[in-house]
């Protein structure tokens, strides 16, 4: 799921514990070059070039929030869900955007910029308009719900949270400067979007 370029695929609760991810990301190279493999604290780093500007640091750090919903909402899957495509699918969603996130924290510390505080009980003030996100209602109806009735749930609330995070890469083309940055819009349309058409294959089977 991390694409030839730098991985980003789409903030209520806690985000799951366990050890930091270490997955690699692959850099391409330049024209004759070769692809590098990367550390996701690598990734991160800065290229020389035009430095970053609010609209840049505003979608690294929003996209951080959005990745941890994505992976809380992911994490619910194995025990709740039924359709074992759905189960493959949200393990992908998990496995790619922890080292995404771990990406982008290494992005701001990189420029200092400010991290994003720990996911928490304040998080839907932290998102609130951001696009896609699920409300906690919406959360809470994904806890709760099982087998057939929450893979659909877990779907539409997928999708439109994929949605949301083309919509927030679409603005940082349009009003970012910073390359790694725009490279990591590019992805996110390619990746979500092939992930768009292959939920909405699932819930029309």
């Amino acid at each position: 799921m991390l694409g030839a370029v730098l991985g980003l695929t789409a903030c209520s609760g806690d985000e799951p514990q366990g050890a930091k991810p270490t997955a690699p990301v692959l850099q391409p190279g330049k024209p004759g070059e070769s692809n590098q493999t990367l550390s996701p604290e690598e990734a991160g780093s800065a290229r020389p070039g035009t430095p970053p500007n609010d609209a840049d640091v505003t979608y690294v750090r929003d996209m951080i929030v959005h990745h941890r919903q994505a992976i809380q909402m992911a994490v619910l899957v194995p025990d709740r869900g039924a359709d074992e495509q759905v189960k493959g699918l949200a393990s992908r969603i998990a496995d790619a955007q922890g080292p995404e996130i771990e990406m982008m924290d290494g992005w701001l510390k990189t420029h200092n910029k400010p991290p994003v505080p720990p996911a928490g009980h304040g998080d839907h003030n932290a998102h609130e308009g951001m696009p896609g996100m699920a409300t906690p209602e919406q959360m809470d109806q994904l806890k709760a719900a099982k087998g057939a009735e929450f893979d659909k749930l877990f779907l539409r609330l997928m999708i439109a949270h994929h949605q949301g995070a083309l919509a927030m890469a679409d603005t940082v083309r349009t009003k970012g400067t910073e390359v790694r940055v725009q490279e990591m819009a590019d992805d996110v349309t390619a990746t979500q979007s092939a992930e768009i058409r292959r939920m909405q294959e699932m819930l029309g089977a």
